[in-house]
C-alpha cells in the first residue's frame, strides 16, 4: 500500500513538472514590424516611437530614427497579443516623459494581426486642402521688387481674404509656407490659423522696414538673405509649398507632408490670385504586424 501511494505521489510531480516545463516554455516576447512609407529622417533632437494601446494605455515599442522599412522590435507577447492600436509620435532624443507626445503621425487600428495606420486621423485629412497666393512686397515702399514676396490671399474680389482651405491641424503640429529658390527652401513663416499673422510677422529677418504686411500668412524677401542667395528676388518660376511641420521642430527644411505646392508661371502677374495646386505627400502610410 505504502509502495501504490508513492507511485501516484511520484506520477503527480512528474505531471506537475512537465506543466510547469510546459508553462515555461510559452514565449514571453513578440515581434513588431513596421512597414511605412513616406517617413524621412527628423533632426538630431528627434526620434521616432513606436506605441500600441493595451487596455486605453500606450506601451512604448521602441524607438528608431532609420527611415529604412521593413523594421522589427520585441515587446512583451500578452501586451501585443491585447494591444488594439498601433500610433507612432515624433519625440525628443533625450525625453524623460513617458508618455506620447502631441506630435503623433500615424496610428490604426489591429484587425487580426495586422494595422493599417495613416496619418489622417492623427494628424488632419488633407483632401480637400486648396489655396491661392500672390505676388507682393508690402512691407516695403518700394514698388519695384513685387516679385520677391508671396502672401497667402485671395484679393480677387478687391479685397484681401483668406487665401487658404486647410484643416485644423492636430496639437504638436504647425503649417509653414515656404518658396523653393534656386534649388533652396526658404521659409515664409509657421502658423495654425490661415487668417492673422503668421508667428514670425514682427520679426522675420528678410521682410522690409515698412511694417509687418497683411494679416496673413507669407513673407517678403528683401533683406539678409540666406548664403548663396541674393534678395530681392523674382519668385517666377519658382515652387511655393505648404508643409505640415512637427512642433517643435528642429529642422530648417520642409518635412514630408506637404499638401499644397505650386510652381509659380514665368508670365504670373504681380498682385493677381494664382491658385494652388494638389502637394507631393498629403498622407503618410504603412501596415503594422504582430
Amino acid at each position: 500500500m505504502i509502495k501504490k501511494m508513492f507511485l501516484a505521489v511520484f506520477a503527480i510531480g512528474i505531471f506537475a513538472t512537465a506543466c510547469s516545463n510546459d508553462d515555461d516554455n510559452t514565449p514571453t516576447t513578440a515581434s513588431l514590424t513596421l512597414n511605412l512609407d513616406g517617413l524621412e529622417a527628423l533632426g538630431d533632437d528627434y526620434v521616432y516611437e513606436g506605441w500600441i494601446i493595451v487596455d486605453g494605455a500606450p506601451v512604448s515599442t521602441g524607438v528608431f530614427t532609420s527611415v529604412t522599412f521593413p523594421q522589427s522590435f520585441t515587446v512583451d507577447a500578452t501586451q501585443l497579443a491585447n494591444a488594439t492600436t498601433f500610433v507612432l509620435s515624433i519625440e525628443p532624443a533625450i525625453d524623460t516623459d513617458p508618455d506620447p507626445a502631441d506630435t503623433k503621425i500615424l496610428a490604426g487600428d489591429f484587425s487580426g494581426n495586422s494595422a493599417s495606420v495613416d496619418s489622417n486621423g492623427i494628424v488632419a485629412n488633407f483632401g480637400n486642402a486648396a489655396g491661392t497666393y500672390i505676388l507682393a512686397t508690402p512691407t516695403d515702399a518700394d514698388d519695384t521688387n513685387e516679385a520677391s514676396g508671396v502672401w497667402f490671399l485671395d484679393n480677387s474680389s478687391g479685397s484681401p481674404m483668406v487665401g487658404l482651405t486647410l484643416p485644423t491641424l492636430s496639437a504638436g503640429w504647425k503649417y509653414e509656407g515656404w518658396a523653393v529658390i534656386d534649388g533652396m527652401p526658404v521659409s515664409t513663416g509657421t502658423f495654425t490659423s490661415v487668417s492673422g499673422f503668421d508667428d514670425n510677422a514682427s520679426t522675420s529677418p528678410y521682410k522690409g522696414d515698412a511694417g509687418n504686411g497683411p494679416a496673413f500668412p507669407g513673407e517678403d524677401y528683401l533683406q539678409n538673405a540666406p548664403s548663396g542667395l541674393a534678395f530681392p528676388t523674382d519668385l517666377k518660376g519658382t515652387t511655393i509649398v505648404i508643409s505640415v511641420e512637427p512642433s517643435p521642430d528642429d529642422s530648417v527644411a520642409p518635412f514630408t507632408l506637404k499638401p499644397l505646392a505650386h510652381v509659380v508661371p514665368t508670365d504670373a502677374m504681380n498682385h493677381t490670385a494664382i491658385a494652388m495646386g494638389t502637394g507631393p505627400v498629403t498622407m503618410l502610410s504603412g501596415t503594422v504586424t504582430r
